[in-house]
């Protein structure tokens, strides 16, 4: 009997070391794409607070079918689209990534700066111009992009898109491709950074001018007023009526307006654009179809544009929340008819939050309010330090959120040192209603500070070379920014420390990510770090995260 059992015994051992050397087969197998989807201004509250509203296949298939981290917040404190973006691909705070804030002032070259600006790399097949030109080079780390594409000599291959430029950009790292959307022509760009010319696909999806297709028409609701948590409130005085959209629904698209394809931004048509754009070139570049995992980044910035026209608690927010959740269920779809979701290794996530229109916490009992950089800058803070030590107001070299930039040729000038100017600058500032906080450049070199949460955050922002002299903060809860214009206000803003602006949504899913909720806290340099993890490469040269371990628990 034992020696009729025996051979049963081996092939059962064979069967199973078999079976051990598939499972673990599958487990370190790499996925086919990466897909890092960024909803610019998606405060991490948003897609929980519509749950009840939402369809299948979009938000719901993240919550239900991957793994949700809830208490997800950045740590820096100018919370602004391009330093969320370049924090979500590098993995590091933009004292180690340089990229601050929306614009700098650049101490070697002695002007401002955009954070996307370099004027070697004009846009395709346009003269070059000043300020014109776009490329990534002012990000000083390396993304989780460019190290997946370094790690196997450009076998995989990084794809961004965005509205915004700096949407697509930062994303893309300095080995990918980038395109982003034209308000002249409503065509997706690029500059020759990246290519000499368009890729053939590329000209043919603009030479069909999809955008035009919403000439004349309008942005109306997706259902009954009475079923929105803010169905009473389509008509209030602090909106903005931007590109002639108005502040009532339907939002009307006015096609012979010198700013048709500008007004398709601030309306869900702008998603709809780049989703279809992006699709587009998966297809076309047959992403993860190879034998090495590829990188797609796609930017979603309708959101963004809403929630400062018409505030994130408004009537326009919440439809666009549940057009997103339909664009994301397509796209996912799309996504497992190329590739397959098994395959597909899908991050999301935002580049910061945001605050609430000041109005609309008024209404709930807050004491808040507005106030402007301009009147800051030309009021308090020159005339304090004329009536407090004498100086001129040419010691003040400018504003630029939020950072306060000193002259220092002047200040030599002067009996007083840097430091000293430095000190009763942040002291002027701080007797404002509405500013709690000023944080001197000399004492964030020598950590003289209390180590509060606030205070550390904006240490994580500072960069010698770029950061200002005084970093401003606002109260919680106050409008504080720059006019747009000289016409043009918006409803509410970001770009704060508050807990508000940081938080975000982080999902994984796919891939055989399992489905989960955690609670504990995370940040959104930890994506960088886990996707490095997954794909057994090094991580970003300035990776602040930690790898997610419930993610990395591959089923």
């Amino acid at each position: 009997m034992k020696a009729k059992l025996f051979p049963v015994v081996i092939i059962t051992l064979l069967l199973l070391m078999f079976s051990a050397w598939a499972v673990a087969g599958t487990v370190n197998e790499k996925p086919k794409l990466i897909l890092q989807i960024t909803i610019d201004q998606m405060r991490g509250d948003f897609p929980m607070r519509y749950k009840d509203r939402l369809g299948e296949g979009g938000f719901r298939y993240l919550m239900e079918k991957g793994t949700h981290y809830i208490n997800a917040h950045f740590q820096h404190a100018d919370t602004e689209t391009p330093v969320g973006h370049a924090a979500l691909f590098t993995g590091a705070y933009p004292s180690s990534n340089g990229i601050v804030a929306g614009n700098w002032f650049d101490m070697d070259k002695q002007k401002v700066i955009y954070n996307c600006e370099d004027d070697r790399y004009p846009m395709i097949g346009k003269e070059p111009a000043a300020g014109k030109g776009r490329a990534p080079t002012n990000l000083l780390s390396s993304t989780i992009g460019d190290e997946l594409i370094i790690s196997n000599n450009g076998q995989s291959r990084m794809f961004s898109v965005s509205i915004k430029d700096r949407g697509a950009i930062l994303p893309g790292g300095h080995a990918g491709k980038a395109f982003w959307y034209s308000k002249s022509d409503g065509s997706f760009t690029s500059s020759t950074y990246y290519y000499d010319n368009y890729p053939a696909w590329a000209k043919q999806w603009n030479a069909q001018k999809f955008a035009d297709q919403y000439k004349d028409t309008s942005w109306e609701l997706l259902h009954e007023p009475s079923t929105y948590v803010f169905g009473k409130d389509d008509d209030r005085p602090f909106e903005v009526d931007i590109f002639g959209l108005g502040i009532t629904f339907p939002h009307p698209i006015k096609g012979d307006s010198k700013y048709f394809y500008a007004s398709l931004i601030a309306t869900p048509f702008g998603d709809e654009l780049t989703a279809d754009f992006a699709k587009t070139l998966i297809k076309a570049e047959k992403l993860g179809q190879g034998k090495a995992t590829d990188f797609m980044a796609i930017s979603f910035s309708v959101t963004d544009y809403i929630g400062h026209v018409f505030g994130p608690s408004s009537l326009e927010a919440e439809d666009n929340i549940l057009r997103i959740d339909r664009l994301l269920a397509d796209l996912f779809k799309f996504i497992d008819d190329q590739v397959g979701l098994d395959q597909t290794l899908i991050v999301l996530s935002a580049d910061h939050g945001m605050s609430e229109a000041p109005e609309y916490m008024q209404s709930f009992g807050f004491e808040v309010g507005r106030l402007t950089s301009e009147a800051i800058v030309k009021g308090t803070i020159k005339e304090g330090l004329k009536d407090r030590l004498g100086v001129s107001d040419d010691v003040i070299r400018l504003y630029e959120h939020p950072y306060v930039y000193l002259n220092e040729e002047e200040i030599r000038k002067t009996k007083y040192s840097v430091a000293q100017i430095e000190t009763a600058v942040a002291q002027e500032i701080i007797k404002v209603p509405g500013i709690i906080n000023a944080l001197t450049r000399t004492d964030l070199i020598k950590g003289a500070f209390a180590p509060t949460k606030v205070n550390m955050s904006i240490l994580n922002n500072f960069h010698l070379k770029r950061s200002g002299h005084v970093h401003v903060v606002a109260d919680q809860f106050w409008y504080f920014y720059y006019e747009m214009d000289t016409t043009t206000k918006l409803a509410a803003i970001h770009c704060s420390p508050w807990t508000y602006d940081t938080y975000v949504p982080l999902f994984f899913a796919g891939y055989g990510i399992p489905a989960q909720k955690i609670v504990r806290p995370v940040t959104p340099y930890d994506i960088a770090a886990t996707l490095a993890a997954c794909l057994e490469i090094k991580p970003p040269s300035g990776s602040e995260g930690n790898p997610l371990v419930e993610v990395l628990k591959v089923k």
